[in-house]
C-alpha cells in the first residue's frame, strides 16, 4: 500500500510509521535515478516554501534550496535577522503569516519546541531541518545512504555510532535504527549516552520491529558493523570551556584504522552527517585541536575520512535527494 503523506510534516522520524519511511527512501531513489538520466517530472510548480534558519547550514540549505528548485518550488530565506520570529513575533504568530503565504515551511534552530509550535499554527506542512532533540531529514539521507551501499535489506545491517549521543544525530540514528529494524550500536561514555526516554522509545519500537539495541561504553562493540557513524564532539554553540573535557573524556572513541580494523569486516564503511574536525583547516578545528593536542583529527582521523572506505559525501549529497522525496511527497 502506497501511503499518503500529503500534508504531513516532517518534525522527528517517530512521526513516521517504518513502511512511512521505507516510502520517502524508495521515493528519493527514483529520484535521484530521474536527475541522473534528466528525466525528472516537475511536482511542485507555483509552490513556495520559507525557510527559516536560525542555525547556519551548507548542507540543509543548499539541498533544500535544489529541491525545491529542481521541481519548480520558489523559496525564500531567512536568516536569524530575516525576520521577527522570536524577538518581536511569537513562534506562533509567525507561523500563522507564513502559513498564509507559503506552501510549506522548513526550520533549522535550538529547539524542538519552535519547530513543533510552527507545526501546530502554520496550516502547511512543516520541515525540520535540525534542532538541538532531532534531524529527521539527515536520517533519511543516512538511511538512504546505507541502503545503496550495504548490498543487503536494513534489517539485516549492523551501525555503530560513536560518540555523545546525547542530541539530534544520537538519538535520531538510535530510534531510526530502531524503526527501520536494524541492529543499532550506540557507544560512548555512560554519561554521554542518549536520554533514558528516548533509549526506551527505541527499546519499545524494536519490539515491533526485530531491532537489536546495544548501549555500551565498549569501543570494541564495533565489532561485526557494516558502518561507522560519528558526529563532532563539540556542539554548535558550545563555549570553549567545555573543549578539553569533552575531548579526554571521548579520546578513547575516536574514528581511527585500529577502531575500524576492530569491526573486522574488511567492507565497513565510515559515515559522517559533516561538518568533520578531521584536521586544522577550519577556524574552529584548528582551535580545538590546538587547545587539546589533537594532532590527527578530533572524531575522526584524516587518513580515515580520506579513506576509500569515507562515503560521507555520497551521504552529502543523498540530502538532497531524500529532502525532495519529502517534498514531493508532502506537497506533490
Amino acid at each position: 500500500m502506497t501511503p499518503d503523506l500529503s500534508g504531513r510534516s516532517f518534525l522527528k522520524v517517530i512521526d513516521y510509521e517504518p513502511f512511512e519511511l521505507r516510502h520517502l527512501l524508495d521515493r528519493a531513489g527514483t529520484l535521484k535515478t530521474d536527475k541522473s538520466a534528466g528525466t525528472e517530472r516537475r511536482m511542485l510548480s507555483g509552490k513556495n516554501i520559507a525557510l527559516i534558519f536560525e542555525k547556519t547550514s551548507t548542507r540543509t540549505r543548499a539541498a533544500f534550496e535544489v529541491a525545491a528548485y529542481d521541481q519548480g518550488a520558489h523559496v525564500t530565506y531567512l536568516d536569524p535577522s530575516g525576520s521577527q520570529m522570536g524577538h518581536k513575533e511569537s513562534t506562533a504568530d509567525t507561523a500563522r503569516v507564513l502559513g498564509r503565504m507559503y506552501d510549506a515551511i522548513e526550520y533549522r534552530g535550538s529547539a524542538q519546541s519552535n519547530v513543533e509550535t510552527l507545526a501546530e499554527y502554520a496550516g502547511v506542512p512543516v520541515y525540520n531541518g535540525l534542532t538541538n532533540e532531532w534531524h529527521p531529514t539527515q536520517m533519511l539521507a543516512d538511511f538512504l545512504t546505507m541502503d545503496e551501499h550495504s548490498g543487503k535489506p536494513l534489517r539485516e545491517t549492523t551501525f555503530a555510532f560513536l560518540g555523545d549521543g546525547r542530541y539530534n544525530m544520537g538519538r535520531s540514528l538510535l530510534v531510526m535504527g530502531a524503526l527501520m529494524g536494524c541492529d543499532v550500536r550506540m557507544i560512548g561514555p555512560a554519561d554521554l549516552a542518549p536520554p533514558a526516554d528516548v533509549i526506551a522509545i527505541a527499546e519499545g519500537i524494536a519490539t515491533q520491529t526485530g531491532a537489536r539495541i546495544t548501549i555500551t561504553d565498549d569501543p570494541q562493540a564495533v565489532a561485526g558493523a557494516d558502518f561507522i557513524h560519528t558526529d563532532v564532539w563539540v556542539s554548535m554553540g558550545e563555549p570553549k570551556d567545555v573543549w578539553l573535557s569533552r575531548v579526554d573524556e571521548l579520546r578513547a572513541y575516536q574514528v581511527n584504522g585500529e577502531l575500524m580494523a576492530a569491526t573486522g569486516n574488511d567492507d565497513v564503511l565510515f559515515m559522517h552527517c559533516l561538518p568533520a574536525f578531521h584536521d586544522s583547516n577550519t577556524v574552529l578545528g584548528g582551535e580545538i585541536m590546538g587547545e587539546t593536542a589533537m594532532q590527527d583529527g578530533l572524531e575522526v582521523t584524516h587518513d580515515v575520512f580520506e579513506s576509500s572506505s569515507s562515503i560521507v559525501f555520497d551521504q552529502a549529497e543523498n540530502r538532497m535527494h531524500t529532502i525532495k522525496a519529502v517534498l514531493v511527497e508532502t506537497l506533490g
